[in-house]
This record gives structure tokens, sequence and C-alpha cells, in this order.
């Protein structure tokens, strides 16, 4: 699995004219779920984004999860984070998981995160979204589960 994940203010996705997930103060996780991926691959990740110290503390470091900050999570799924640009000028997206099991592992990573009690907003599976965010900090990092 690969996600980017930005700190920010506040968050939402729109699907349709209508928002469907919306946050304030936490992480924006776009995530896009790779072939062979497996579900330990979505629980790690889960963990890592509750534990992940990218909060500043009184001294303004990062020294703080989303847990110790009370933040939620706006999970968007994000295939073209597998696209391959090296070759043409049109990416591959051969290392892209099927949809079905993209999405079950997408739905597998937001259960995981409420089960341990993150709050959780989603966008849409498949679905064409216009994200908003504001960046907090800036403030992005990329995690790869491999």
């Amino acid at each position: 699995m690969k996600a980017v994940i930005q700190r920010v203010t506040r968050a939402s996705v729109e699907v349709d004219g209508q928002i469907v997930g919306q946050i304030r103060h936490g992480l924006l996780v776009l995530l896009g779920v790779a072939r062979g991926d497996k579900e330990s691959d979505g629980r790690s990740l889960a963990e890592k984004l509750r534990t992940f110290r990218i909060f500043s503390d009184d001294q303004g470091k990062m020294n703080r999860s989303l847990t110790d900050v009370g933040g939620a999570i706006l999970l968007v799924s994000q295939f073209t984070l597998l696209g391959n640009a090296k070759n043409g000028r049109r990416p591959s997206f051969e290392e892209a998981a099927p949809p079905e099991e993209a999405k079950r592992l997408y739905e597998m990573v937001a259960c995981e995160l409420r089960r341990q009690g993150t709050l959780v907003e989603t966008g849409v599976f498949a679905a064409h979204m216009n994200v908003e965010s504001v960046n907090d900090g800036p403030v992005t990092f990329v995690l790869d589960t491999r």
C-alpha cells in the first residue's frame, strides 16, 4: 500500500456536488492499494497512521501523533499513486490491485482505524471526487508498506 498523508486543519471530499466526508484537525490520507497487498499491510498502515509523530508539541517539534492530538482521518482511495510513468507519456496502472481487491483492503483500513478508536471519514471508492484540504505546515509524507 502506498499512502500520501497530509497534516491538515480541514479537509473534505465531494461526490456529485455533495460533501461525503469531512474532517477538521487531522490527516488527509490518499491511499493506493497495490497488487499483492495483504490485510497485514492494512493493519500495519493503520497503526502507523495513528502513531506517526507529525503533530507539533509545545516546543514546535513533531513529537505528537494523531492519537495524542485527538485528530481525525479523511481516507480517500487513490489508485493513481500506483501509476508507473517511467515509459512513454501515459502511466501504466499494472501495479494497482484489481478494483474489487483494492476496495476490500481500502475498507479494511478504514474499519481497522475505527476499531482502534480513530474518527474516520471516507470518500466513495472508484467515484470521481473533488478533494479539498488546507495543509497544515505544509506537512506531507509518503508511506509505503513495502
